[in-house]
């Protein structure tokens, strides 16, 4: 009967981790760890401000509508020996310092469309990398909800090996109790200690995954785990049926969105190439003031407008090549965007299976607990009459150690697969969630540079 109650503590040793990480005092949650992963994670931080890098292409692009002024101005000295051959003339000679200023406005009047063209392919840009930021920050929430259900499995693991170690030593101590009144033969004493000897093996190992992950939960989320409250599945955001998702996918999932601007951006850089052939009309208007510039000079002003039409002819053939090379790279465009529906559409399948393979899994490994639990009490009942070998009672409690195991990965896959479903369909966002976070807006940044003309520091004041 010892026995048995040892195996009663094994049985519920996963439940009294469930119930001490559920304690609202102490545990950290799913939600909490989202948060922080959404807010500090370096990788994602580095990705918002590569947008905000990106948003200085639209102003730069509307600087082609915009006129350009330069000045100019000189000074220096000057010496002049002037001789004139004219009867009556003389030498003249001396020095002056002559000094000149002016100024230049050039304005663009067309260029076949290529600055609109170009500004309409840097708000193309702007939006394809918001969508890249949307991916990237999918890619993170996914990765935080993983290694937090990884934490969550290994260390419940860890302590399956634990309890079964320690159940497995007192196998052991009565094995050899029973060895020393001659009811058991060596062979069960060594079986006990090969069996305790893995078990422990089976414990350090476990300790070891528990360290990786442990670095891991550090590097995505920001903080060390300490105690994590189990999490729940997201099932509550997702569409009904496989279709149905496939559906939001193909329009929703950032890596398609991002792809569609992608060929936005290739077919206008046609259209920029084809501007190349158009002729360009400019209008440039100057200023001039200069005084001894020589002797006899003493000021000098004038002023010009000239508008000026340049028509490309022939330029040795770069601007024909140009242009078809960015038919080709809208072409590549084309396939490419097939290709990521393709892949968004099998991720989807994969995730979708997965997620049904875990409810399946909970509910069988469920079962098989408790029958490895009825299983191994039996088996125990019938070894104190001889019915059964010490290897048989080492052989089922190994199996519902196992059994264990199989239940915690299934519960932890049940959780990341409805995330990974979420994510595959482009809604795993703060919004959608409900984080409680200021939601980060590319936009923000995007209009208070948009119209600038002039300054050098950004935004927030670098």
């Amino acid at each position: 009967m010892r026995g048995v109650t040892i195996m009663s503590g094994t049985a519920t040793a996963v439940l009294l981790l469930i119930q001490i990480a559920a304690a609202p005092a102490r545990a950290d949650t799913m939600e909490a760890a989202l948060l922080r992963a959404y807010q500090n994670n370096p990788q994602l931080n580095a990705q918002r401000a590569s947008v905000r890098a990106t948003d200085e292409s639209v102003p730069q692009a509307l600087s082609g509508y915009r006129p350009k002024l330069a000045a100019t101005a000189s000074s220096g000295g000057q010496f002049t020996n002037e001789l004139v051959r004219i009867p009556g003339s003389k030498i003249e000679e001396g020095s002056q310092g002559p000094h000149a200023a002016g100024a230049t406005v050039t304005q663009t009047l067309f260029n076949g469309n290529q600055t609109a063209n170009k500004v309409r392919a840097a708000e193309s840009q702007v939006s394809g990398a918001r969508e890249g930021l949307r991916l990237l920050e999918q890619s993170v929430l996914l990765a935080a909800a993983s290694i937090y259900m990884d934490y969550l499995r290994d260390a419940a693991i860890l302590e399956v090996q634990r309890s079964n170690t320690r159940v497995l030593e007192e196998t052991l101590r009565q094995t050899r109790q029973r060895y020393g009144a001659g009811l058991v033969t060596p062979t069960d004493v060594a079986q006990s200690e090969a069996q305790l000897a893995a078990g422990r093996t089976q414990e350090l190992a476990a300790e070891a995954t528990l360290t990786t992950t442990r670095a891991n939960f550090r590097r995505i989320i920001g903080n060390e785990p300490r105690q994590l409250a189990p999490a729940s599945p997201v099932d509550r955001y997702l569409p009904e049926t496989l279709r149905d998702a496939a559906d939001i996918a193909l329009a929703e999932n950032p890596s398609v969105t991002s792809a569609m601007y992608g060929i936005d951006v290739s077919f206008l850089n046609v259209k920029i190439s084809e501007g190349a052939l158009f002729p360009t009309v400019s209008l440039q208007a100057s200023v001039q003031k200069t005084s001894q510039q020589t002797i006899t000079q003493v000021r000098e002003f004038s002023a010009s407008a000239v508008a000026q039409v340049s028509i490309p002819i022939y330029q040795g053939g770069a601007e024909y090549s140009l242009i078809r090379q960015s038919k080709e790279t809208a072409d590549q465009q084309r396939f490419n965007l097939e290709q990521v529906r393709d892949q968004a559409r099998a991720d989807l399948i994969t995730a979708w299976g997965q997620l049904l393979a875990g409810k399946a899994q909970i509910a069988s490994s469920q079962a098989q607990v408790e029958a490895s639990e009825i299983a191994l009490l039996g088996t125990r009942k019938e070894a104190t009459v001889g019915q059964r070998t010490v290897l048989d009672v080492l052989n089922a409690q190994q199996a519902l150690v196992n059994a264990r195991v199989a239940l915690v990965t299934a519960q932890h896959d049940r959780v990341v697969a409805s995330y990974a479903v979420l994510s595959s369909i482009g809604r795993l966002s703060p919004q959608l969630l409900h984080l409680a976070t200021p939601v980060y807006d590319p936009s923000v940044h995007y209009y208070q540079v948009r119209d600038n003309w002039t300054g050098v520091r950004t935004p927030d004041g670098r």
